[in-house]
C-alpha cells in the first residue's frame, strides 16, 4: 500500500531556490480550477476551516501559487508544531551521514541505564515505537503529557520529563505517536554535536538551515538548552517548502548532499498507520497512502508540508484551525495534490 517512487531530479534550466523561489504559473496539465478554488476555500476564513494564514505550491521547481491571510504576508515566520519533527529527522541523518550515530544501536539516556529502557534503539524513537507510557493528548490537559511538558512540570527541560515515562510494552512492539519521543532525540543529537544551545544551534544552521536557504528559520530551545525539536521552530511558507523541497529531491541540494543517500527512504519506509485517521507512519514523517512515495509532514492546527515525488509537487498550508476542523483542511489540501498529474 506504501510504495516508493523515485524521487525526481532537479528540472534543467531551473535555479535552486536557496535564495529566492523561481516562480511560474500553473501548467496546462494542471486542474488550475481546483487547485485556485481550495485556496480560495481555505482563504475565506470560514468557520468551517478555521484560520489559513498561508498556502504556497511548488510544483517541477517553481513556485507557482501562493497566498495569505490577515496580517500575513511572504516575510511572515509561523510556527511549525509537530512539522519540526522531521527536521529533527533531517538533523539526525546529518550525524548518521558523518558516522556519528548508529540508529539501529541502544540510545545513550542517563536514565535508562539500569533498566528495560536501556534496549531502546534511535530507530525504535524515528519510528514511535519505544515502548514508552507518553499521552498524545491536545484537549484535555489532565491526562496529556504533551501539554504538561511543553507548558506544565516539564516546561524547563522537555526531554528529562519524557525520559522519565515508564514503559508500557517492548521496544519496538506498539506504535505510539509521542512529541516526547521526538524530543529525547533532539537531545540526543545536541549532546552529540557538542551539547547546550549554542552548539545544537550553530549545528542546525551551519550544515542544514543554511544550506537550504531556510534564512528566516528560527529555532526555540528549553531552558535546558534543548531544541524543542517536536514542536517549535518559526519560519516563512516558502522555508518550509524550501525544507520539503530538500527531501523531494533526495536530500541534495545543488549539488551538495545534505542528508545521507537513502535517508529520505528511511524516512518514508511504512511502520505504522494512525487508528485514528488511517494515515501512514514511516520515521518522523507522514506517508499519504493515496500518492505513491510520498512522505507529509502534519503539525498542530493544520500546519502541513506534503511532499509528492511522482507530481514533483510540495504543498504547503500554514494556519490556526483547531483539531475538529481537521479533516476540513485536510481535504482541501489532498484536492489540491490531486489536482496536479502524475509523471
Amino acid at each position: 500500500m506504501f510504495e516508493f517512487v523515485p524521487l525526481p531530479a532537479q528540472p534543467a534550466g531551473i535555479a535552486w531556490p536557496t535564495t529566492q523561489w523561481p516562480t511560474g504559473h500553473l501548467a496546462d496539465d494542471v486542474d488550475s480550477d481546483a487547485v485556485n478554488a481550495s485556496i480560495d476555500r481555505l482563504m475565506t476564513q470560514s468557520p468551517d476551516l478555521g484560520l489559513t494564514l498561508a498556502v504556497a505550491v511548488v510544483h517541477r521547481g517553481r513556485l507557482v501559487a501562493e497566498a495569505y491571510g490577515p496580517d500575513t504576508d511572504a516575510d511572515t515566520t509561523l510556527i511549525s508544531w509537530s512539522m519540526a519533527k522531521s527536521v529533527t529527522h533531517a538533523l539526525v541523518g546529518i550525524l548518521v551521514g558523518d558516522g556519528l550515530i548508529d540508529v539501529s544501536a541502544p540510545v545513550a539516556v542517563p536514565e535508562w541505564a539500569d533498566d528495560a529502557r536501556a534496549r531502546i534503539t534511535l530507530q525504535h524513537l524515528l519510528n514511535m515505537r519505544d515502548g514508552l507510557d507518553f499521552k498524545e493528548d491536545y484537549v484535555d490537559a489532565g491526562v496529556s503529557d504533551v501539554i504538561e511538558m511543553l507548558f506544565g512540570s516539564g516546561v524547563h527541560d522537555h526531554a528529562a520529563y519524557a525520559a522519565a515515562r515508564q514503559p508500557a510494552h517492548e521496544p519496538g512492539e506498539v506504535w505510539n505517536y509521542s512529541s516526547g519521543t521526538t524530543n529525547i532525540i533532539s537531545r540526543l543529537v545536541g549532546d552529540v554535536v557538542g551539547g547546550g544551545r549554542t552548539a545544537m544551534e550553530s549545528f542546525m544552521r551551519e550544515r542544514l538551515l543554511d544550506p537550504i536557504g531556510m534564512s528566516s528559520a528560527s529555532p526555540r530551545f528549553d531552558d535546558a538548552g534543548t531544541f524543542v525539536g517536536s514542536s517549535y521552530l518559526y519560519a516563512t511558507a516558502r522555508d518550509f517548502a524550501r525544507f520539503g523541497y530538500l527531501y523531494l529531491r533526495d536530500g541534495v541540494w545543488d549539488g551538495r548532499r545534505i542528508v545521507p543517500a537513502g535517508w529520505v527512504d528511511h524516512a518514508r519506509t511504512w511502520t505504522a498507520t494512525d487508528p485514528e485517521d488511517g494515515v501512514g507512519y514511516g520515521a518522523h514523517w507522514w506517508l499519504w497512502a493515496d500518492q505513491p512515495g510520498s512522505l507529509a509532514c502534519h503539525g498542530y492546527e493544520g500546519q502541513y508540508i506534503v511532499v509528492c515525488p511522482q507530481k514533483d509537487l510540495v504543498v504547503v498550508r500554514l494556519g490556526k484551525s483547531p483539531s475538529d476542523l481537521g479533516d476540513g483542511v485536510f481535504q482541501q489540501l489532498r484536492t489540491i495534490v490531486d489536482a496536479f498529474p502524475s509523471g
